[in-house]
């Protein structure tokens, strides 16, 4: 039988490099799309060099590259970190708007397969805990975390959109809060600077009083979770919350990270860098486990130190840096398209701004 073919945009991000190496694994031919606005070259540098990937530098919200036919579309591509969605604020809420409709259109004219990954951050500062996914939630339309978090919404409306009028196969998964191997240490999220503080014995930033809490996944769980939802034939036209609903506070994390870092970095409490930080956050995860028969199996500790090793690997002068990665890139790459004129510049992980007319 012919393998099935995979689109994978945002394939160079930590969950979506991760999900491009599973596809392969279970025998899909895979199309990564991805700018690098926050994707890295390193994490889909190892499989380039396989024979069912194929890499385009694109970004999701022009007109598409020419494609064969593909029978799956994971819509992963779009900033998820407070850093990245900041920094990239027009760039983020048009990933989720006209790359949506753009993904949705190539899975419509190849009548493939659609999901459409959104975020707990839909749910807000929530009122109802745990949160399932009939909870409308408590959200801002104008606040900092807006334009990642509506757009988000926004996204969520359009595939349903389409699954109603043009009877799209389209799915929709809520991500939690998701870690593991890949992450980008530059990004500002929990896991990762506790991790990089606690092993340079900086002082570990927590900010608030650390009672707000997270419930972490592991990455590799999550793909699984995700692979799950498009194979359903009973997702079509659904909401899934993956995650894990081990809650814990970050306080609780930074603890733990210390301990099985054997650092004694100090806590140092501070103001949050993005406001309306949400107090609790835990996946009601029901559906998932009637729906999928699926749940996350990886305890916090056994994740933790898989990425403890990573990243202390990387300050130890032996992890992957960008510039290797790109020289490995040139020669690999199936297809190129160039930004702005810029090609493979976006490998160091800038974008050009959105400039509006004067």
């Amino acid at each position: 039988m012919k393998a099935k073919v995979a689109v994978v945009a945002g394939g160079a991000g930590m969950i979506g490099s991760s999900l491009c190496e599973t596809l392969l694994r279970k025998g899909y031919e895979v199309i990564c799309l991805d700018n690098f606005s926050t994707g890295r070259v390193e994490n889909i540098e190892p499989l380039l060099s396989h024979v069912g990937f194929r890499f385009i530098l694109h970004d999701v919200t022009r007109e598409l590259p020419t494609l064969p036919r593909v029978d799956r579309v994971f819509h992963l591509a779009s900033p998820a970190s407070p850093i990245g969605y900041t920094r990239l604020p027009i760039e983020t809420m048009l990933a989720n708007s006209e790359g949506t409709r753009r993904l949705i259109g190539l899975a419509l004219e190849n009548e493939a397969r659609f999901l459409f990954t959104s975020t707990s951050e839909v749910y807000g500062d929530p009122l109802v805990h745990p949160q399932d996914e009939s909870y409308r939630g408590n959200v801002s339309s104008i606040g900092p975390r807006a334009t990642y978090d509506e757009s988000k919404r926004y996204g969520e409306a359009m595939t349903m959109a389409c699954v109603r009028s043009f009877t799209l196969n389209g799915r929709i998964v809520r991500i939690f809060n998701t870690y593991g191997p890949c992450a980008d240490v530059l990004d500002g999220r929990v896991v990762v600077n506790f991790i990089g503080q606690a092993l340079r014995g900086e002082p570990m930033t927590i900010y608030g009083d650390g009672m707000q809490t997270r419930s972490l996944c592991y990455v590799t769980d999550l793909v699984d979770g995700l692979i799950a939802v498009m194979e359903s034939e009973r997702a079509r036209g659904e909401v899934v919350n993956l995650g894990n609903p081990d809650e814990h506070t970050v306080l609780e994390i930074a603890e733990i990270v210390r301990r099985l870092t054997k650092s004694s970095s100090p806590f140092v409490f501070t103001a949050p860098a993005v406001g309306d930080d949400p107090r609790v956050r835990r996946p009601d995860i029901d559906k998932a486990r009637g729906m999928l028969g699926w749940e996350p199996r990886t305890a916090l500790e056994d994740g933790l130190r898989v990425m403890i090793r990573e990243i202390q690997s990387a300050l130890n002068g032996n992890g992957k840096h960008h510039n290797g990665a790109v020289n490995g890139l040139n020669g690999a790459v199936a297809a190129v398209k160039a930004l702005d004129g810029a090609a493979l510049a976006h490998s160091e992980g800038s974008t050009a701004p959105v400039r509006f007319p004067a």
